[in-house]
């Protein structure tokens, strides 16, 4: 097996909702069997990583907690080891509130408290949190986020994600949102490495997303894997400028590009 760990997107990769991607399963198990280490990603910071191993488990792929990387958990992570004691300010909902409180952060919603205001998907959004923000900003508050994404898929189109918080942020301050944490950040792909205890050239990024799956794969010096299962067409490809080791139909065909399909 040329992978020490192969390192996978869920929504749009492994699922499709609730719905699991044909070969999924048994390619995972496969994978496992063959000594590859497998860890889960997601950019979506409304689940726990606890959910997502309840969510794969359900669909047939059982997973330990610790084989998934979200990008709530690598800003507890970061926050942990860059803003120890700090007190924030959270836009995002009950999931990453109460990762960040467990995690020993201190919230508040009085700007001259606030060290950090952290910027999250949230489909709870309004004026008040963008009023709270902007005066914690311009009080002084460092501006961070989970993760770039402008939509979430859903089965009528999509959701606006986190760059639109992070937009409205950015646009009545003035103030540049940094870092922000998930898929593509190297900060995401330092977390993950340091979960595996690998290299990047020892692993291979599976994912269906240009702009953060096969983009952080590539600039971490990964191989990566583009699937069509999910958000990336070949046209989409095309455009995007990236060249990805390998492009599958889906995931089923990880198998034979492994050498895997008939062990």
């Amino acid at each position: 097996m040329k992978y020490k760990a192969c390192i996978f997107d869920q929504d749009g990769t492994i699922y499709l909702g609730n719905s699991l991607i044909s070969g999924a399963a048994e390619t995972i198990a496969r994978l496992r069997a063959a000594g590859s280490r497998t860890i889960f990603l997601s950019n979506n910071p409304t689940k726990t990583r606890e959910q997502y191993a309840e969510k794969l488990a359900r669909l047939g792929i059982p997973t330990n907690v610790d084989d998934i990387v979200n990008s709530s958990y690598v800003m507890v992570e970061w926050l942990k080891e860059n803003t120890p004691g700090a007190c924030l300010y959270v836009i995002g909902e009950e999931s990453i509130i109460g990762e960040l409180k467990e995690a020993g952060f201190v919230l508040s919603e009085k700007p001259g408290e606030v060290d950090v205001v952290v910027a999250s998907f949230d489909r709870t959004f309004d004026y008040h949190k963008l009023q709270v923000a902007f005066d914690a900003i311009n009080a002084g508050a460092r501006l961070v986020a989970t993760n770039p994404d402008r939509y979430c898929p859903t089965p009528t189109g999509g959701e606006p994600d986190c760059a639109a918080i992070i937009a409205a942020l950015e646009a009545c301050t003035g103030v540049k949102c940094d870092p922000v944490v998930g898929k593509p950040s190297p900060i995401m792909v330092r977390t993950i490495m340091e979960k595996l205890g690998l290299l990047p050239k020892d692993c291979l990024m599976v994912g269906d997303r240009l702009e953060t799956d096969i983009r952080m794969g590539i600039e971490a010096g990964m191989d990566t894997c583009l699937v069509l299962t999910g958000d990336a067409d070949r046209e989409k490809l095309k455009i995007s400028g990236l060249k990805p080791t390998m492009v599958l139909n889906s995931i089923a065909g990880l198998l034979e590009m492994c050498n895997l399909s008939g062990s």
